[in-house]
């Protein structure tokens, strides 16, 4: 993707924020309310699903509204060579919600969510009695006051 691919102007970025502000409102809606053509719209999102700038249409869901009250960090060191399997084991556990390879102490982290204290006990000890994982260290988040968000680097 060259420089100028990548570039969000000034019409995209409005239609990111409106999207952002309403996810739900149609493309009809959208034409209205940045005063374009409905076709407009439809191209900009469509250029913009193809570039994977929206990468989903799909609501975003609080797992603390699905009981999930606590969420944790555990950073995980593991065999060399076995980073494949360990991504496949980690899958496989609904409460492993993102996993990130990196560097530094550990070789992967993953953010974990938990009903209670002795849930989040036994899901550590799902997650740790794969083999290839070696050693782990688990930190409790105790709030998000800076939630996950990407519309502040639209226009950076």
């Amino acid at each position: 993707m060259s420089r100028s691919d990548a570039v969000i102007d000034e019409l995209d970025a409005r239609l990111l924020r409106e999207l952002d502000q309403a996810p739900r409102v149609g493309v009809l809606e959208l034409s209205r309310r940045l005063g374009v053509a409905r076709a407009t719209v439809q191209a900009r999102l469509d250029r913009l699903v193809a570039r994977r700038v929206i990468a989903t249409f799909a609501p975003t869901l609080d797992p603390a509204a699905l009981g999930f009250t606590i969420t944790a960090y555990a950073t995980l060191e593991i065999r060399q060579g076995r980073g494949a399997d360990v991504q496949a084991h980690l899958r496989a556990i609904p409460q492993v919600l993102d996993v990130h390879t990196m560097t530094g102490a550990g070789d992967m982290l993953c953010r974990l969510v938990a009903r209670s204290n002795a849930d989040l006990q036994a899901l550590l000890d799902r997650v740790t009695s794969f083999e290839a994982i070696v050693r782990t260290s688990t930190v409790i988040a105790l709030s998000t006051p800076v939630a996950y968000r990407v519309l502040p680097l639209v226009g950076e």
